[in-house]
């Protein structure tokens, strides 16, 4: 009688490995508030077990809502500005994480011959919230909110 190895313990050790990448980058548009959101949020909740970057497709203005929406979670940019693609001084990460479908198009695009994973999680953009101040903070909170979900899914 032989004994066929069970091959969920191999199979359990490539999720693990898979769940929690040495580098995450964050694309979106402008690099302006969902990107440097999900930033901030990783390095915080993972806190410092994985290398964590973010950048746009270009580069775009610093948003002070997303400030004021970090600084709710007792977290900040700093004085961390927008970053654009060909800007980032480290060009290899394990997992790209899109936020955006232009910045999905152009990660699967550029990073074709790359050996990183690309996955989408669609955003939706609080600029096109209009309104009085606490309503459009109300759709940066959303997003904010949305993001602590996934990378709580994703990586915890």
């Amino acid at each position: 009688m032989s004994i066929i190895p069970d091959p969920l313990p191999d199979a359990h050790a490539d999720a693990v490995t898979v769940k929690k990448p040495a580098s995450v980058l964050f694309v979106c548009g402008m690099n302006a508030i969902r990107s440097p959101m999900a930033e901030i949020l990783t390095r915080s909740m993972l806190r410092g077990k994985t290398y964590v970057a973010s950048a746009g497709v270009t580069r775009g203005e610093r948003d002070m809502f997303v400030d004021a929406v970090l600084e709710e979670e007792g977290l900040s940019l700093n004085e961390r500005q927008p970053v654009g693609l060909e800007e980032l001084n480290d060009g290899y990460f394990d997992l790209i994480i899109t936020l955006t479908p232009q910045a999905h198009h152009v990660v699967l695009e550029r990073m074709r011959s790359f050996a990183a994973n690309v996955e989408y999680w669609p955003m939706p953009d609080p600029t096109l919230v209009t309104g009085s101040r606490e309503q459009r903070l109300s759709a940066y909170r959303d997003v904010r909110d949305r993001l602590k979900q996934k990378i709580t899914e994703r990586f915890l």
